[in-house]
């Protein structure tokens, strides 16, 4: 009898064991949406250099590029003047338009502003100051200094920016390819960069990467990105969405015909990688909040294959 006890607590730590495994192999998959987690995109050039970008007359030092207190401005005869918000940080803080550029379309590590409801903009701010917003992995980069910036954010500037930002057009940058193996890629400032080597299997990911990442990292607003996803992704996800996805309902009803906008923020054009993100903080809970209540019933019953295919679809739709 003593050796069956034994025998059974040995089987039942084991399964425990497995279960745990199971878990992390989990979160480890889903990492492929967080390139750079946990990690500080290394300078790879001397920062008294002087550069531009293709079809701007400016030149900035790269140290005044890695600035994050205020925003790379490359073409300011595109917009209007930069609220002080957008244009610098409060007391050192990242400025708006640094992070999601003065464009205000943003890159593929954090949100594309453009042509969002100023409200909608207003609230999420005011999510990631009290917490009731993390993202799936608030160590995240990204995350952890838009929530940083939220917290040293005042009411008048917040609402300043949201008003900038949602009179901004849209113009969508990423081109999505399905592949069955992808160019090989490293992680490099929160997005994948190409680089030598074989090509690689895809699997159940999307790899979205900067045509160039010279442009990239100069913060250079007319950048294209490629989001490779899996082969057949967009036919399934366009037959997810005319289903009614997992939940039977359009996603139309909320986010406006052609998905460029209604009750809910447009989603046509938008980086797929973002989409996945945003699905899984649904999902997980770390999105929370009136705002989140509906699309966290959306996105619960989906597998991340499922939220692959639909991120591919609507980013592949135009705005």
């Amino acid at each position: 009898m003593a050796h069956r006890r034994r025998l059974v607590g040995l089987i039942t730590v084991w399964t425990l064991a497995l279960g745990a495994a199971w878990a992390a192999a989990l979160t480890s998959e889903r990492d492929w949406a967080f390139p750079g987690l946990g990690t500080i995109s290394p300078k790879t050039a001397p920062a008294n250099q002087v550069v531009g970008v293709p079809g701007s007359t400016t030149r900035k030092a790269r140290a005044r590029i890695a600035d994050g207190t205020a925003a790379v401005d490359w073409r300011p005869a595109e917009h209007p003047p930069l609220p002080p918000a957008v244009a610098r940080g409060a007391a050192g803080a990242y400025a708006c338009g640094y992070r999601h550029l003065p464009s205000g379309e943003g890159r593929p590590e954090n949100a594309s502003l453009a042509g969002l409801p100023a409200q909608y903009i207003s609230r999420q701010v005011a999510a990631f100051a009290s917490g009731e917003r993390v993202g799936m992995h608030p160590d995240w980069g990204p995350v952890s200094l838009m929530i940083q910036t939220a917290k040293s954010s005042n009411p008048k500037d917040v609402a300043a920016a949201a008003r900038y930002f949602s009179a901004r057009p849209f113009v969508a940058r990423v081109t999505v390819v399905e592949v069955v193996a992808t160019p090989a890629v490293t992680a490099r400032g929160y997005v994948y960069a190409r680089q030598a080597g074989p090509p690689v299997p895809i699997g159940r990911k999307i790899v979205e990467t900067p045509v160039s990442f010279e442009r990239f990292e100069r913060r250079d607003p007319h950048v294209g990105y490629i989001a490779y996803v899996p082969a057949g992704a967009v036919a399934r996800g366009a037959a997810l969405v005319a289903s009614g996805g997992a939940e039977g309902q359009p996603c139309a009803m909320c986010h406006g015909g052609a998905y460029r906008g209604g009750l809910g923020p447009p989603l046509a054009g938008r980086s797929p990688t973002g989409m996945v993100r945003q699905l899984m903080a649904f999902k997980s809970s770390a999105r929370r909040g009136a705002d989140a209540s509906a699309m966290a019933a959306v996105a619960t019953p989906l597998s991340e294959g499922q939220m692959i295919d639909l991120a591919a679809y609507l980013a592949s739709r135009r705005p």
